[in-house]
């Protein structure tokens, strides 16, 4: 990775990205030491220009950013991070730096957890429980979950129409995990279709 620090007057803009959710977290600056330590340690360190030094993002909260992947922008100026935050990324006890947080975030975030739950065999889960009946019963609730929604949205109540879309889409990101597949596999086969 050949940076050009020389643009900047020694530092470079650095994009930090949920590497789950692809929520952009915050942005920081990064001189040559901050970029070797980052690559060093795997922990998102930046060159603080209020504080005039290195400042790993984390050394006082312990909300670090856990690195990923590294990439660089076509003129060689800035960087887009991939990590795994190990919390809150804002020092407002916010997941993001910026206003909002994304839907496309939140599924992404929502199919972590699911995998998380029935990788760790969460017992006290409905999750773990349910997709350890099998294929043919997480199947079976996909299909109920989405008749109800058919049923719903031929009325005009939107708030049962709402919670019925939620209950399909939970559902069916626990089918996509009992499939080993993933919400990205199927974007890709939209992508394709797009083309």
């Amino acid at each position: 990775m050949n940076i050009d620090f020389t643009k900047g007057t020694g530092l470079v803009p650095a994009i930090i990205q949920d590497n789950t959710s692809l929520q952009i977290l915050m942005l920081g600056y990064m001189n040559e030491e901050a970029f070797a330590k980052t690559k060093a340690e795997n922990k998102v360190t930046f060159f603080s220009r209020s504080k005039n030094r290195l400042w790993t993002k984390g050394e006082e909260s312990g909300n670090f950013l856990v690195v990923k992947n590294m990439q660089i922008d076509c003129d060689n100026d800035t960087l887009l991070i991939l990590a795994d935050p190990t919390g809150p990324t804002c020092h407002t006890g916010a997941t993001t730096c910026f206003q909002k947080e994304t839907s496309k975030g939140f599924v992404y975030d929502l199919q972590a957890r699911i995998a998380q739950r029935i990788d760790q065999d969460d017992e006290n889960s409905y999750t773990n429980q349910l997709y350890k009946r099998g294929i043919n019963k997480v199947a079976q609730k996909v299909g109920e979950e989405a008749i109800e929604l058919v049923i719903e949205a031929k009325d005009e109540n939107m708030n049962l129409f709402k919670n019925e879309a939620a209950d399909l889409l939970y559902h069916y990101l626990i089918l996509l995990k009992a499939k080993a597949c993933t919400f990205e596999d199927i974007e890709e086969v939209l992508k394709q279709r797009r083309k």
